[in-house]
Formats: C-alpha cells, structure tokens, sequence
C-alpha cells in the first residue's frame, strides 16, 4: 500500500523548501554560484528550485544540507508546523522525491526540544538514492525495515536488510539505499 499525499499540500511543502533554501544561502551571504560550488548542484539548477520552478530530489536537497551543515530533517522542520506532542498522521507532513518515488513522513518531526525524530520512508522498487556526504558527522540513525528488501551502504559497507531487522548506526561519509528490480522497501528510520 502506498502513501498518498494531496498535490496541494505538495506544492505548499515545495514552495515553503524554495522559501527556507534561499533564506539559508542568503543568511550566510553566499551567492547562487558559491553555493553551487560547495554543494555540487548546479547554478541553473538552485535558481529553479529557490524559485520553486522544480522540485528537489532527495539527493540534491542531501547535498545542499551538506553544505549548510544541517540534516534533511532540519531543513524539513524549518518548513513544517510547531511542535505538538500528539501528531496525528492526516497532519504527518510527506514529501515526495518527483525523480523517484521516494516517500518521507515525518512521523514525528524534530523538534527543538526533542533529540530525536521518526521518519516513515518508502522505495519503489529499483531505486537507488545516494548521499554524498553526511550533514553533521556522527549523526546517529536507527532504521527498522518493515516490508520489503532494501540494502543500505554506510561509509563504504554495505548492510542487506529484511522485514523486522534494525541497522543502528553513525553516519560519517557518504551512503546509499537501493531496492532490488522487483521489490519495493518501506522502512521507519530514527534520526538521534
């Protein structure tokens, strides 16, 4: 069963990213050419997505974090709604990779007075996604496979998962997550 999301609320979520985006790359007095240099992504490409002409993929938005020092997750709750302690999941904020399908819900989004946040992830089937870099080393994750097949790199070692197991660890370098040519994957992931 997939995650459904209400294209409205897509476009909302994707003009609120293009909003924090520019504000962070103008808070810091980078130029779209500077920030392009250290993030990898193209001028053209940041100037798109700053006007939200285009959506990011997780990889791209990955590389920017990157370059700003903060986690996907950081960036997503500059976007999202003020901490509440009950989040019911009609309000779980989902975003969608329009490159792949990769589906994330903040289950329970980060907070500032939270350390942790749980993440609702799914994989279609023959994708994979790669991180460059992390955006604060030794960030620590705990990821429960729920269905499917999904085999996770981490600094260079790769981990084959199966429903029900859980790979803990801190994340320092790149990584990557595929799913096998005929089998999707969704995974809860636990952000410390």
């Amino acid at each position: 069963m997939g995650i459904q999301t209400d294209s409205a609320e897509e476009t909302s979520i994707d003009r609120l990213i293009a909003q924090r985006l520019r504000e962070l790359r103008t808070e810091r007095g980078w130029s779209l050419g500077e920030l392009a240099s250290r993030s990898g992504v193209s001028r053209a490409t940041l100037s798109r997505l700053e006007n939200a002409e285009v959506s990011g993929t997780a990889s791209m938005l990955g590389k920017l974090c990157s370059a700003y020092g903060l986690p996907m997750s950081r960036l997503m709750r500059m976007v999202e709604s003020d901490f509440a302690p009950v989040v019911r999941r009609d309000a779980q904020p989902v975003w969608i990779d329009p490159g792949n399908g990769f589906h994330r819900r903040s289950v329970s989004p980060p907070a500032q007075t939270l350390a942790g946040e749980t993440l609702e992830c799914s994989l279609p089937a023959g994708t994979q996604i790669t991180y460059d870099a992390t955006p604060r080393p030794g960030l620590e994750h705990h990821l429960v496979l729920i269905e499917g097949r999904l085999a996770v790199t981490v600094d260079g070692q790769t981990h084959e998962l199966r429903p029900g197991d859980c790979l803990r660890y801190q994340l320092f370098g790149a990584s990557a997550f595929v799913t096998p040519p005929r089998l999707a994957a969704r995974y809860l992931l636990f952000v410390v």
